[in-house]
């Protein structure tokens, strides 16, 4: 059984603990008595039947502690002490005649030389209520301590609810924009009475979106499948634009297993086709490329439009769907651990950089 099962079984996890602790007790008490004397070959079996005495009469103490739970410091305090020092007094008894009925010529011995036999069991409660005291601050330093990993693992566990819905968020944004620009270019094709590349480009996008849809927000794909998937999208653009789009890949061999967030370039390459290719009368080329660098994984999305010069380009660089949404999952998925920055190109365009921890299907992401 793991350790994790037996925290989170309390009950398991108190036996557990009060076998260890009282079993502790009873070795070092054997070991004092030991550095002094010679214990009698019967003396380890009267200490586990004091210890299991022990055990047995913090039960009762257990429970009120329990039913006492919610009440202010002060008077849990009194409890605790009264609580000690009484469950002390009822061990100290019973434990004497455990003892008497062991050694009941040491009894008499004991019993000579006290000058009073009640002064004697008064110094003895006291040592035994120390013991349950002992106990009693164990017990709560324990219960402290497992309701403070609880409200942890409970804060954890909203805050990992939370960036994953943050992330959803970040994610399906996509598809309501990219749907809303193909659809809009769909009614024009229609309008143009074009039904033959309409329909050719609405048979792309249910494609496109059904892998869109089928892939999960919270896994990350291989760079080769964020590929195929934006080549799938790149199909219907190319309905559109034809030979005015042109295209240049390359992926590394080494990273081309790599992992990263699923449809993380979509939005740039949509943003590259809105600024760069589809304002210009000749088109333009688009360039995705995936390197490595050490532990690195880079990746790129660049064209040869207008680059920074166009005042339309603002939009992915400051409230738009683009290079906001991307740097948002970013920061969730990774932290700092992580960047995206634009820059120009010459003599025109313009270039994203993204820099992701290198690691692969086989590998742990470091956290």
């Amino acid at each position: 059984m793991s350790i994790s099962a037996i925290t989170d079984n309390k009950r398991l996890l108190f036996w557990i603990l009060q076998l260890w602790g009282w079993s502790a007790w009873a070795v070092t008490f054997y070991l004092g008595v030991a550095f002094w004397d010679t214990p009698s070959p019967t003396y380890p079996l009267y200490l586990a039947i004091v210890g299991a005495v022990g055990m047995l009469i913090t039960l009762p103490l257990r429970l009120i502690y329990r039913l006492s739970w919610d009440k202010s410091p002060a008077p849990r305090a009194i409890l605790v002490l009264l609580g000690s020092y009484l469950a002390g007094v009822a061990w100290i008894l019973m434990r004497r005649e455990v003892f008497q009925r062991f050694y009941p010529e040491e009894v008499a011995k004991i019993a000579a030389k006290s000058t009073s036999e009640f002064a004697y069991l008064f110094e003895q409660s006291l040592t035994a209520a120390s013991v349950m005291l002992v106990w009693s601050a164990l017990y709560f330093g324990i219960k402290y301590y497992l309701l403070s990993q609880e409200q942890k693992q409970r804060y954890l566990a909203a805050v990992g609810r939370a960036h994953q819905a943050q992330l959803k968020m970040l994610r399906y944004q996509l598809n309501p924009h990219f749907l809303f620009n193909t659809l809009n270019a769909i009614s024009t094709l229609i309008l143009d009475q074009q039904n033959t590349t309409a329909n050719d480009m609405v048979s792309k996008l249910s494609r496109f979106l059904r892998y869109s849809l089928e892939s999960d927000p919270m896994r990350e794909v291989s760079v080769n499948d964020e590929v195929a998937s934006l080549l799938l999208y790149l199909e219907i653009e190319k309905v559109r634009f034809g030979e005015r789009l042109q295209l240049d890949v390359q992926v590394d061999d080494d990273v081309a297993q790599a992992l990263m967030p699923s449809m993380l370039l979509q939005p740039l390459v949509e943003n590259a086709i809105k600024y760069a290719i589809a304002k210009s009368v000749s088109g333009g080329t688009i360039r995705i490329t995936a390197t490595r660098r050490e532990n690195w994984l880079l990746l790129g999305v660049s064209d040869d439009g207008p680059g920074l010069e166009s005042k339309d380009v603002l939009q992915i660089s400051g409230t738009g769907v683009g290079i906001t949404n991307i740097k948002g999952r970013l920061q969730e998925l990774y932290g700092s651990r992580q960047a995206c920055e634009l820059r120009p190109l010459e003599p025109s365009g313009l270039a994203v950089d993204i820099r992701l921890p290198l690691h692969h299907p086989y590998q742990a992401r470091a956290s």
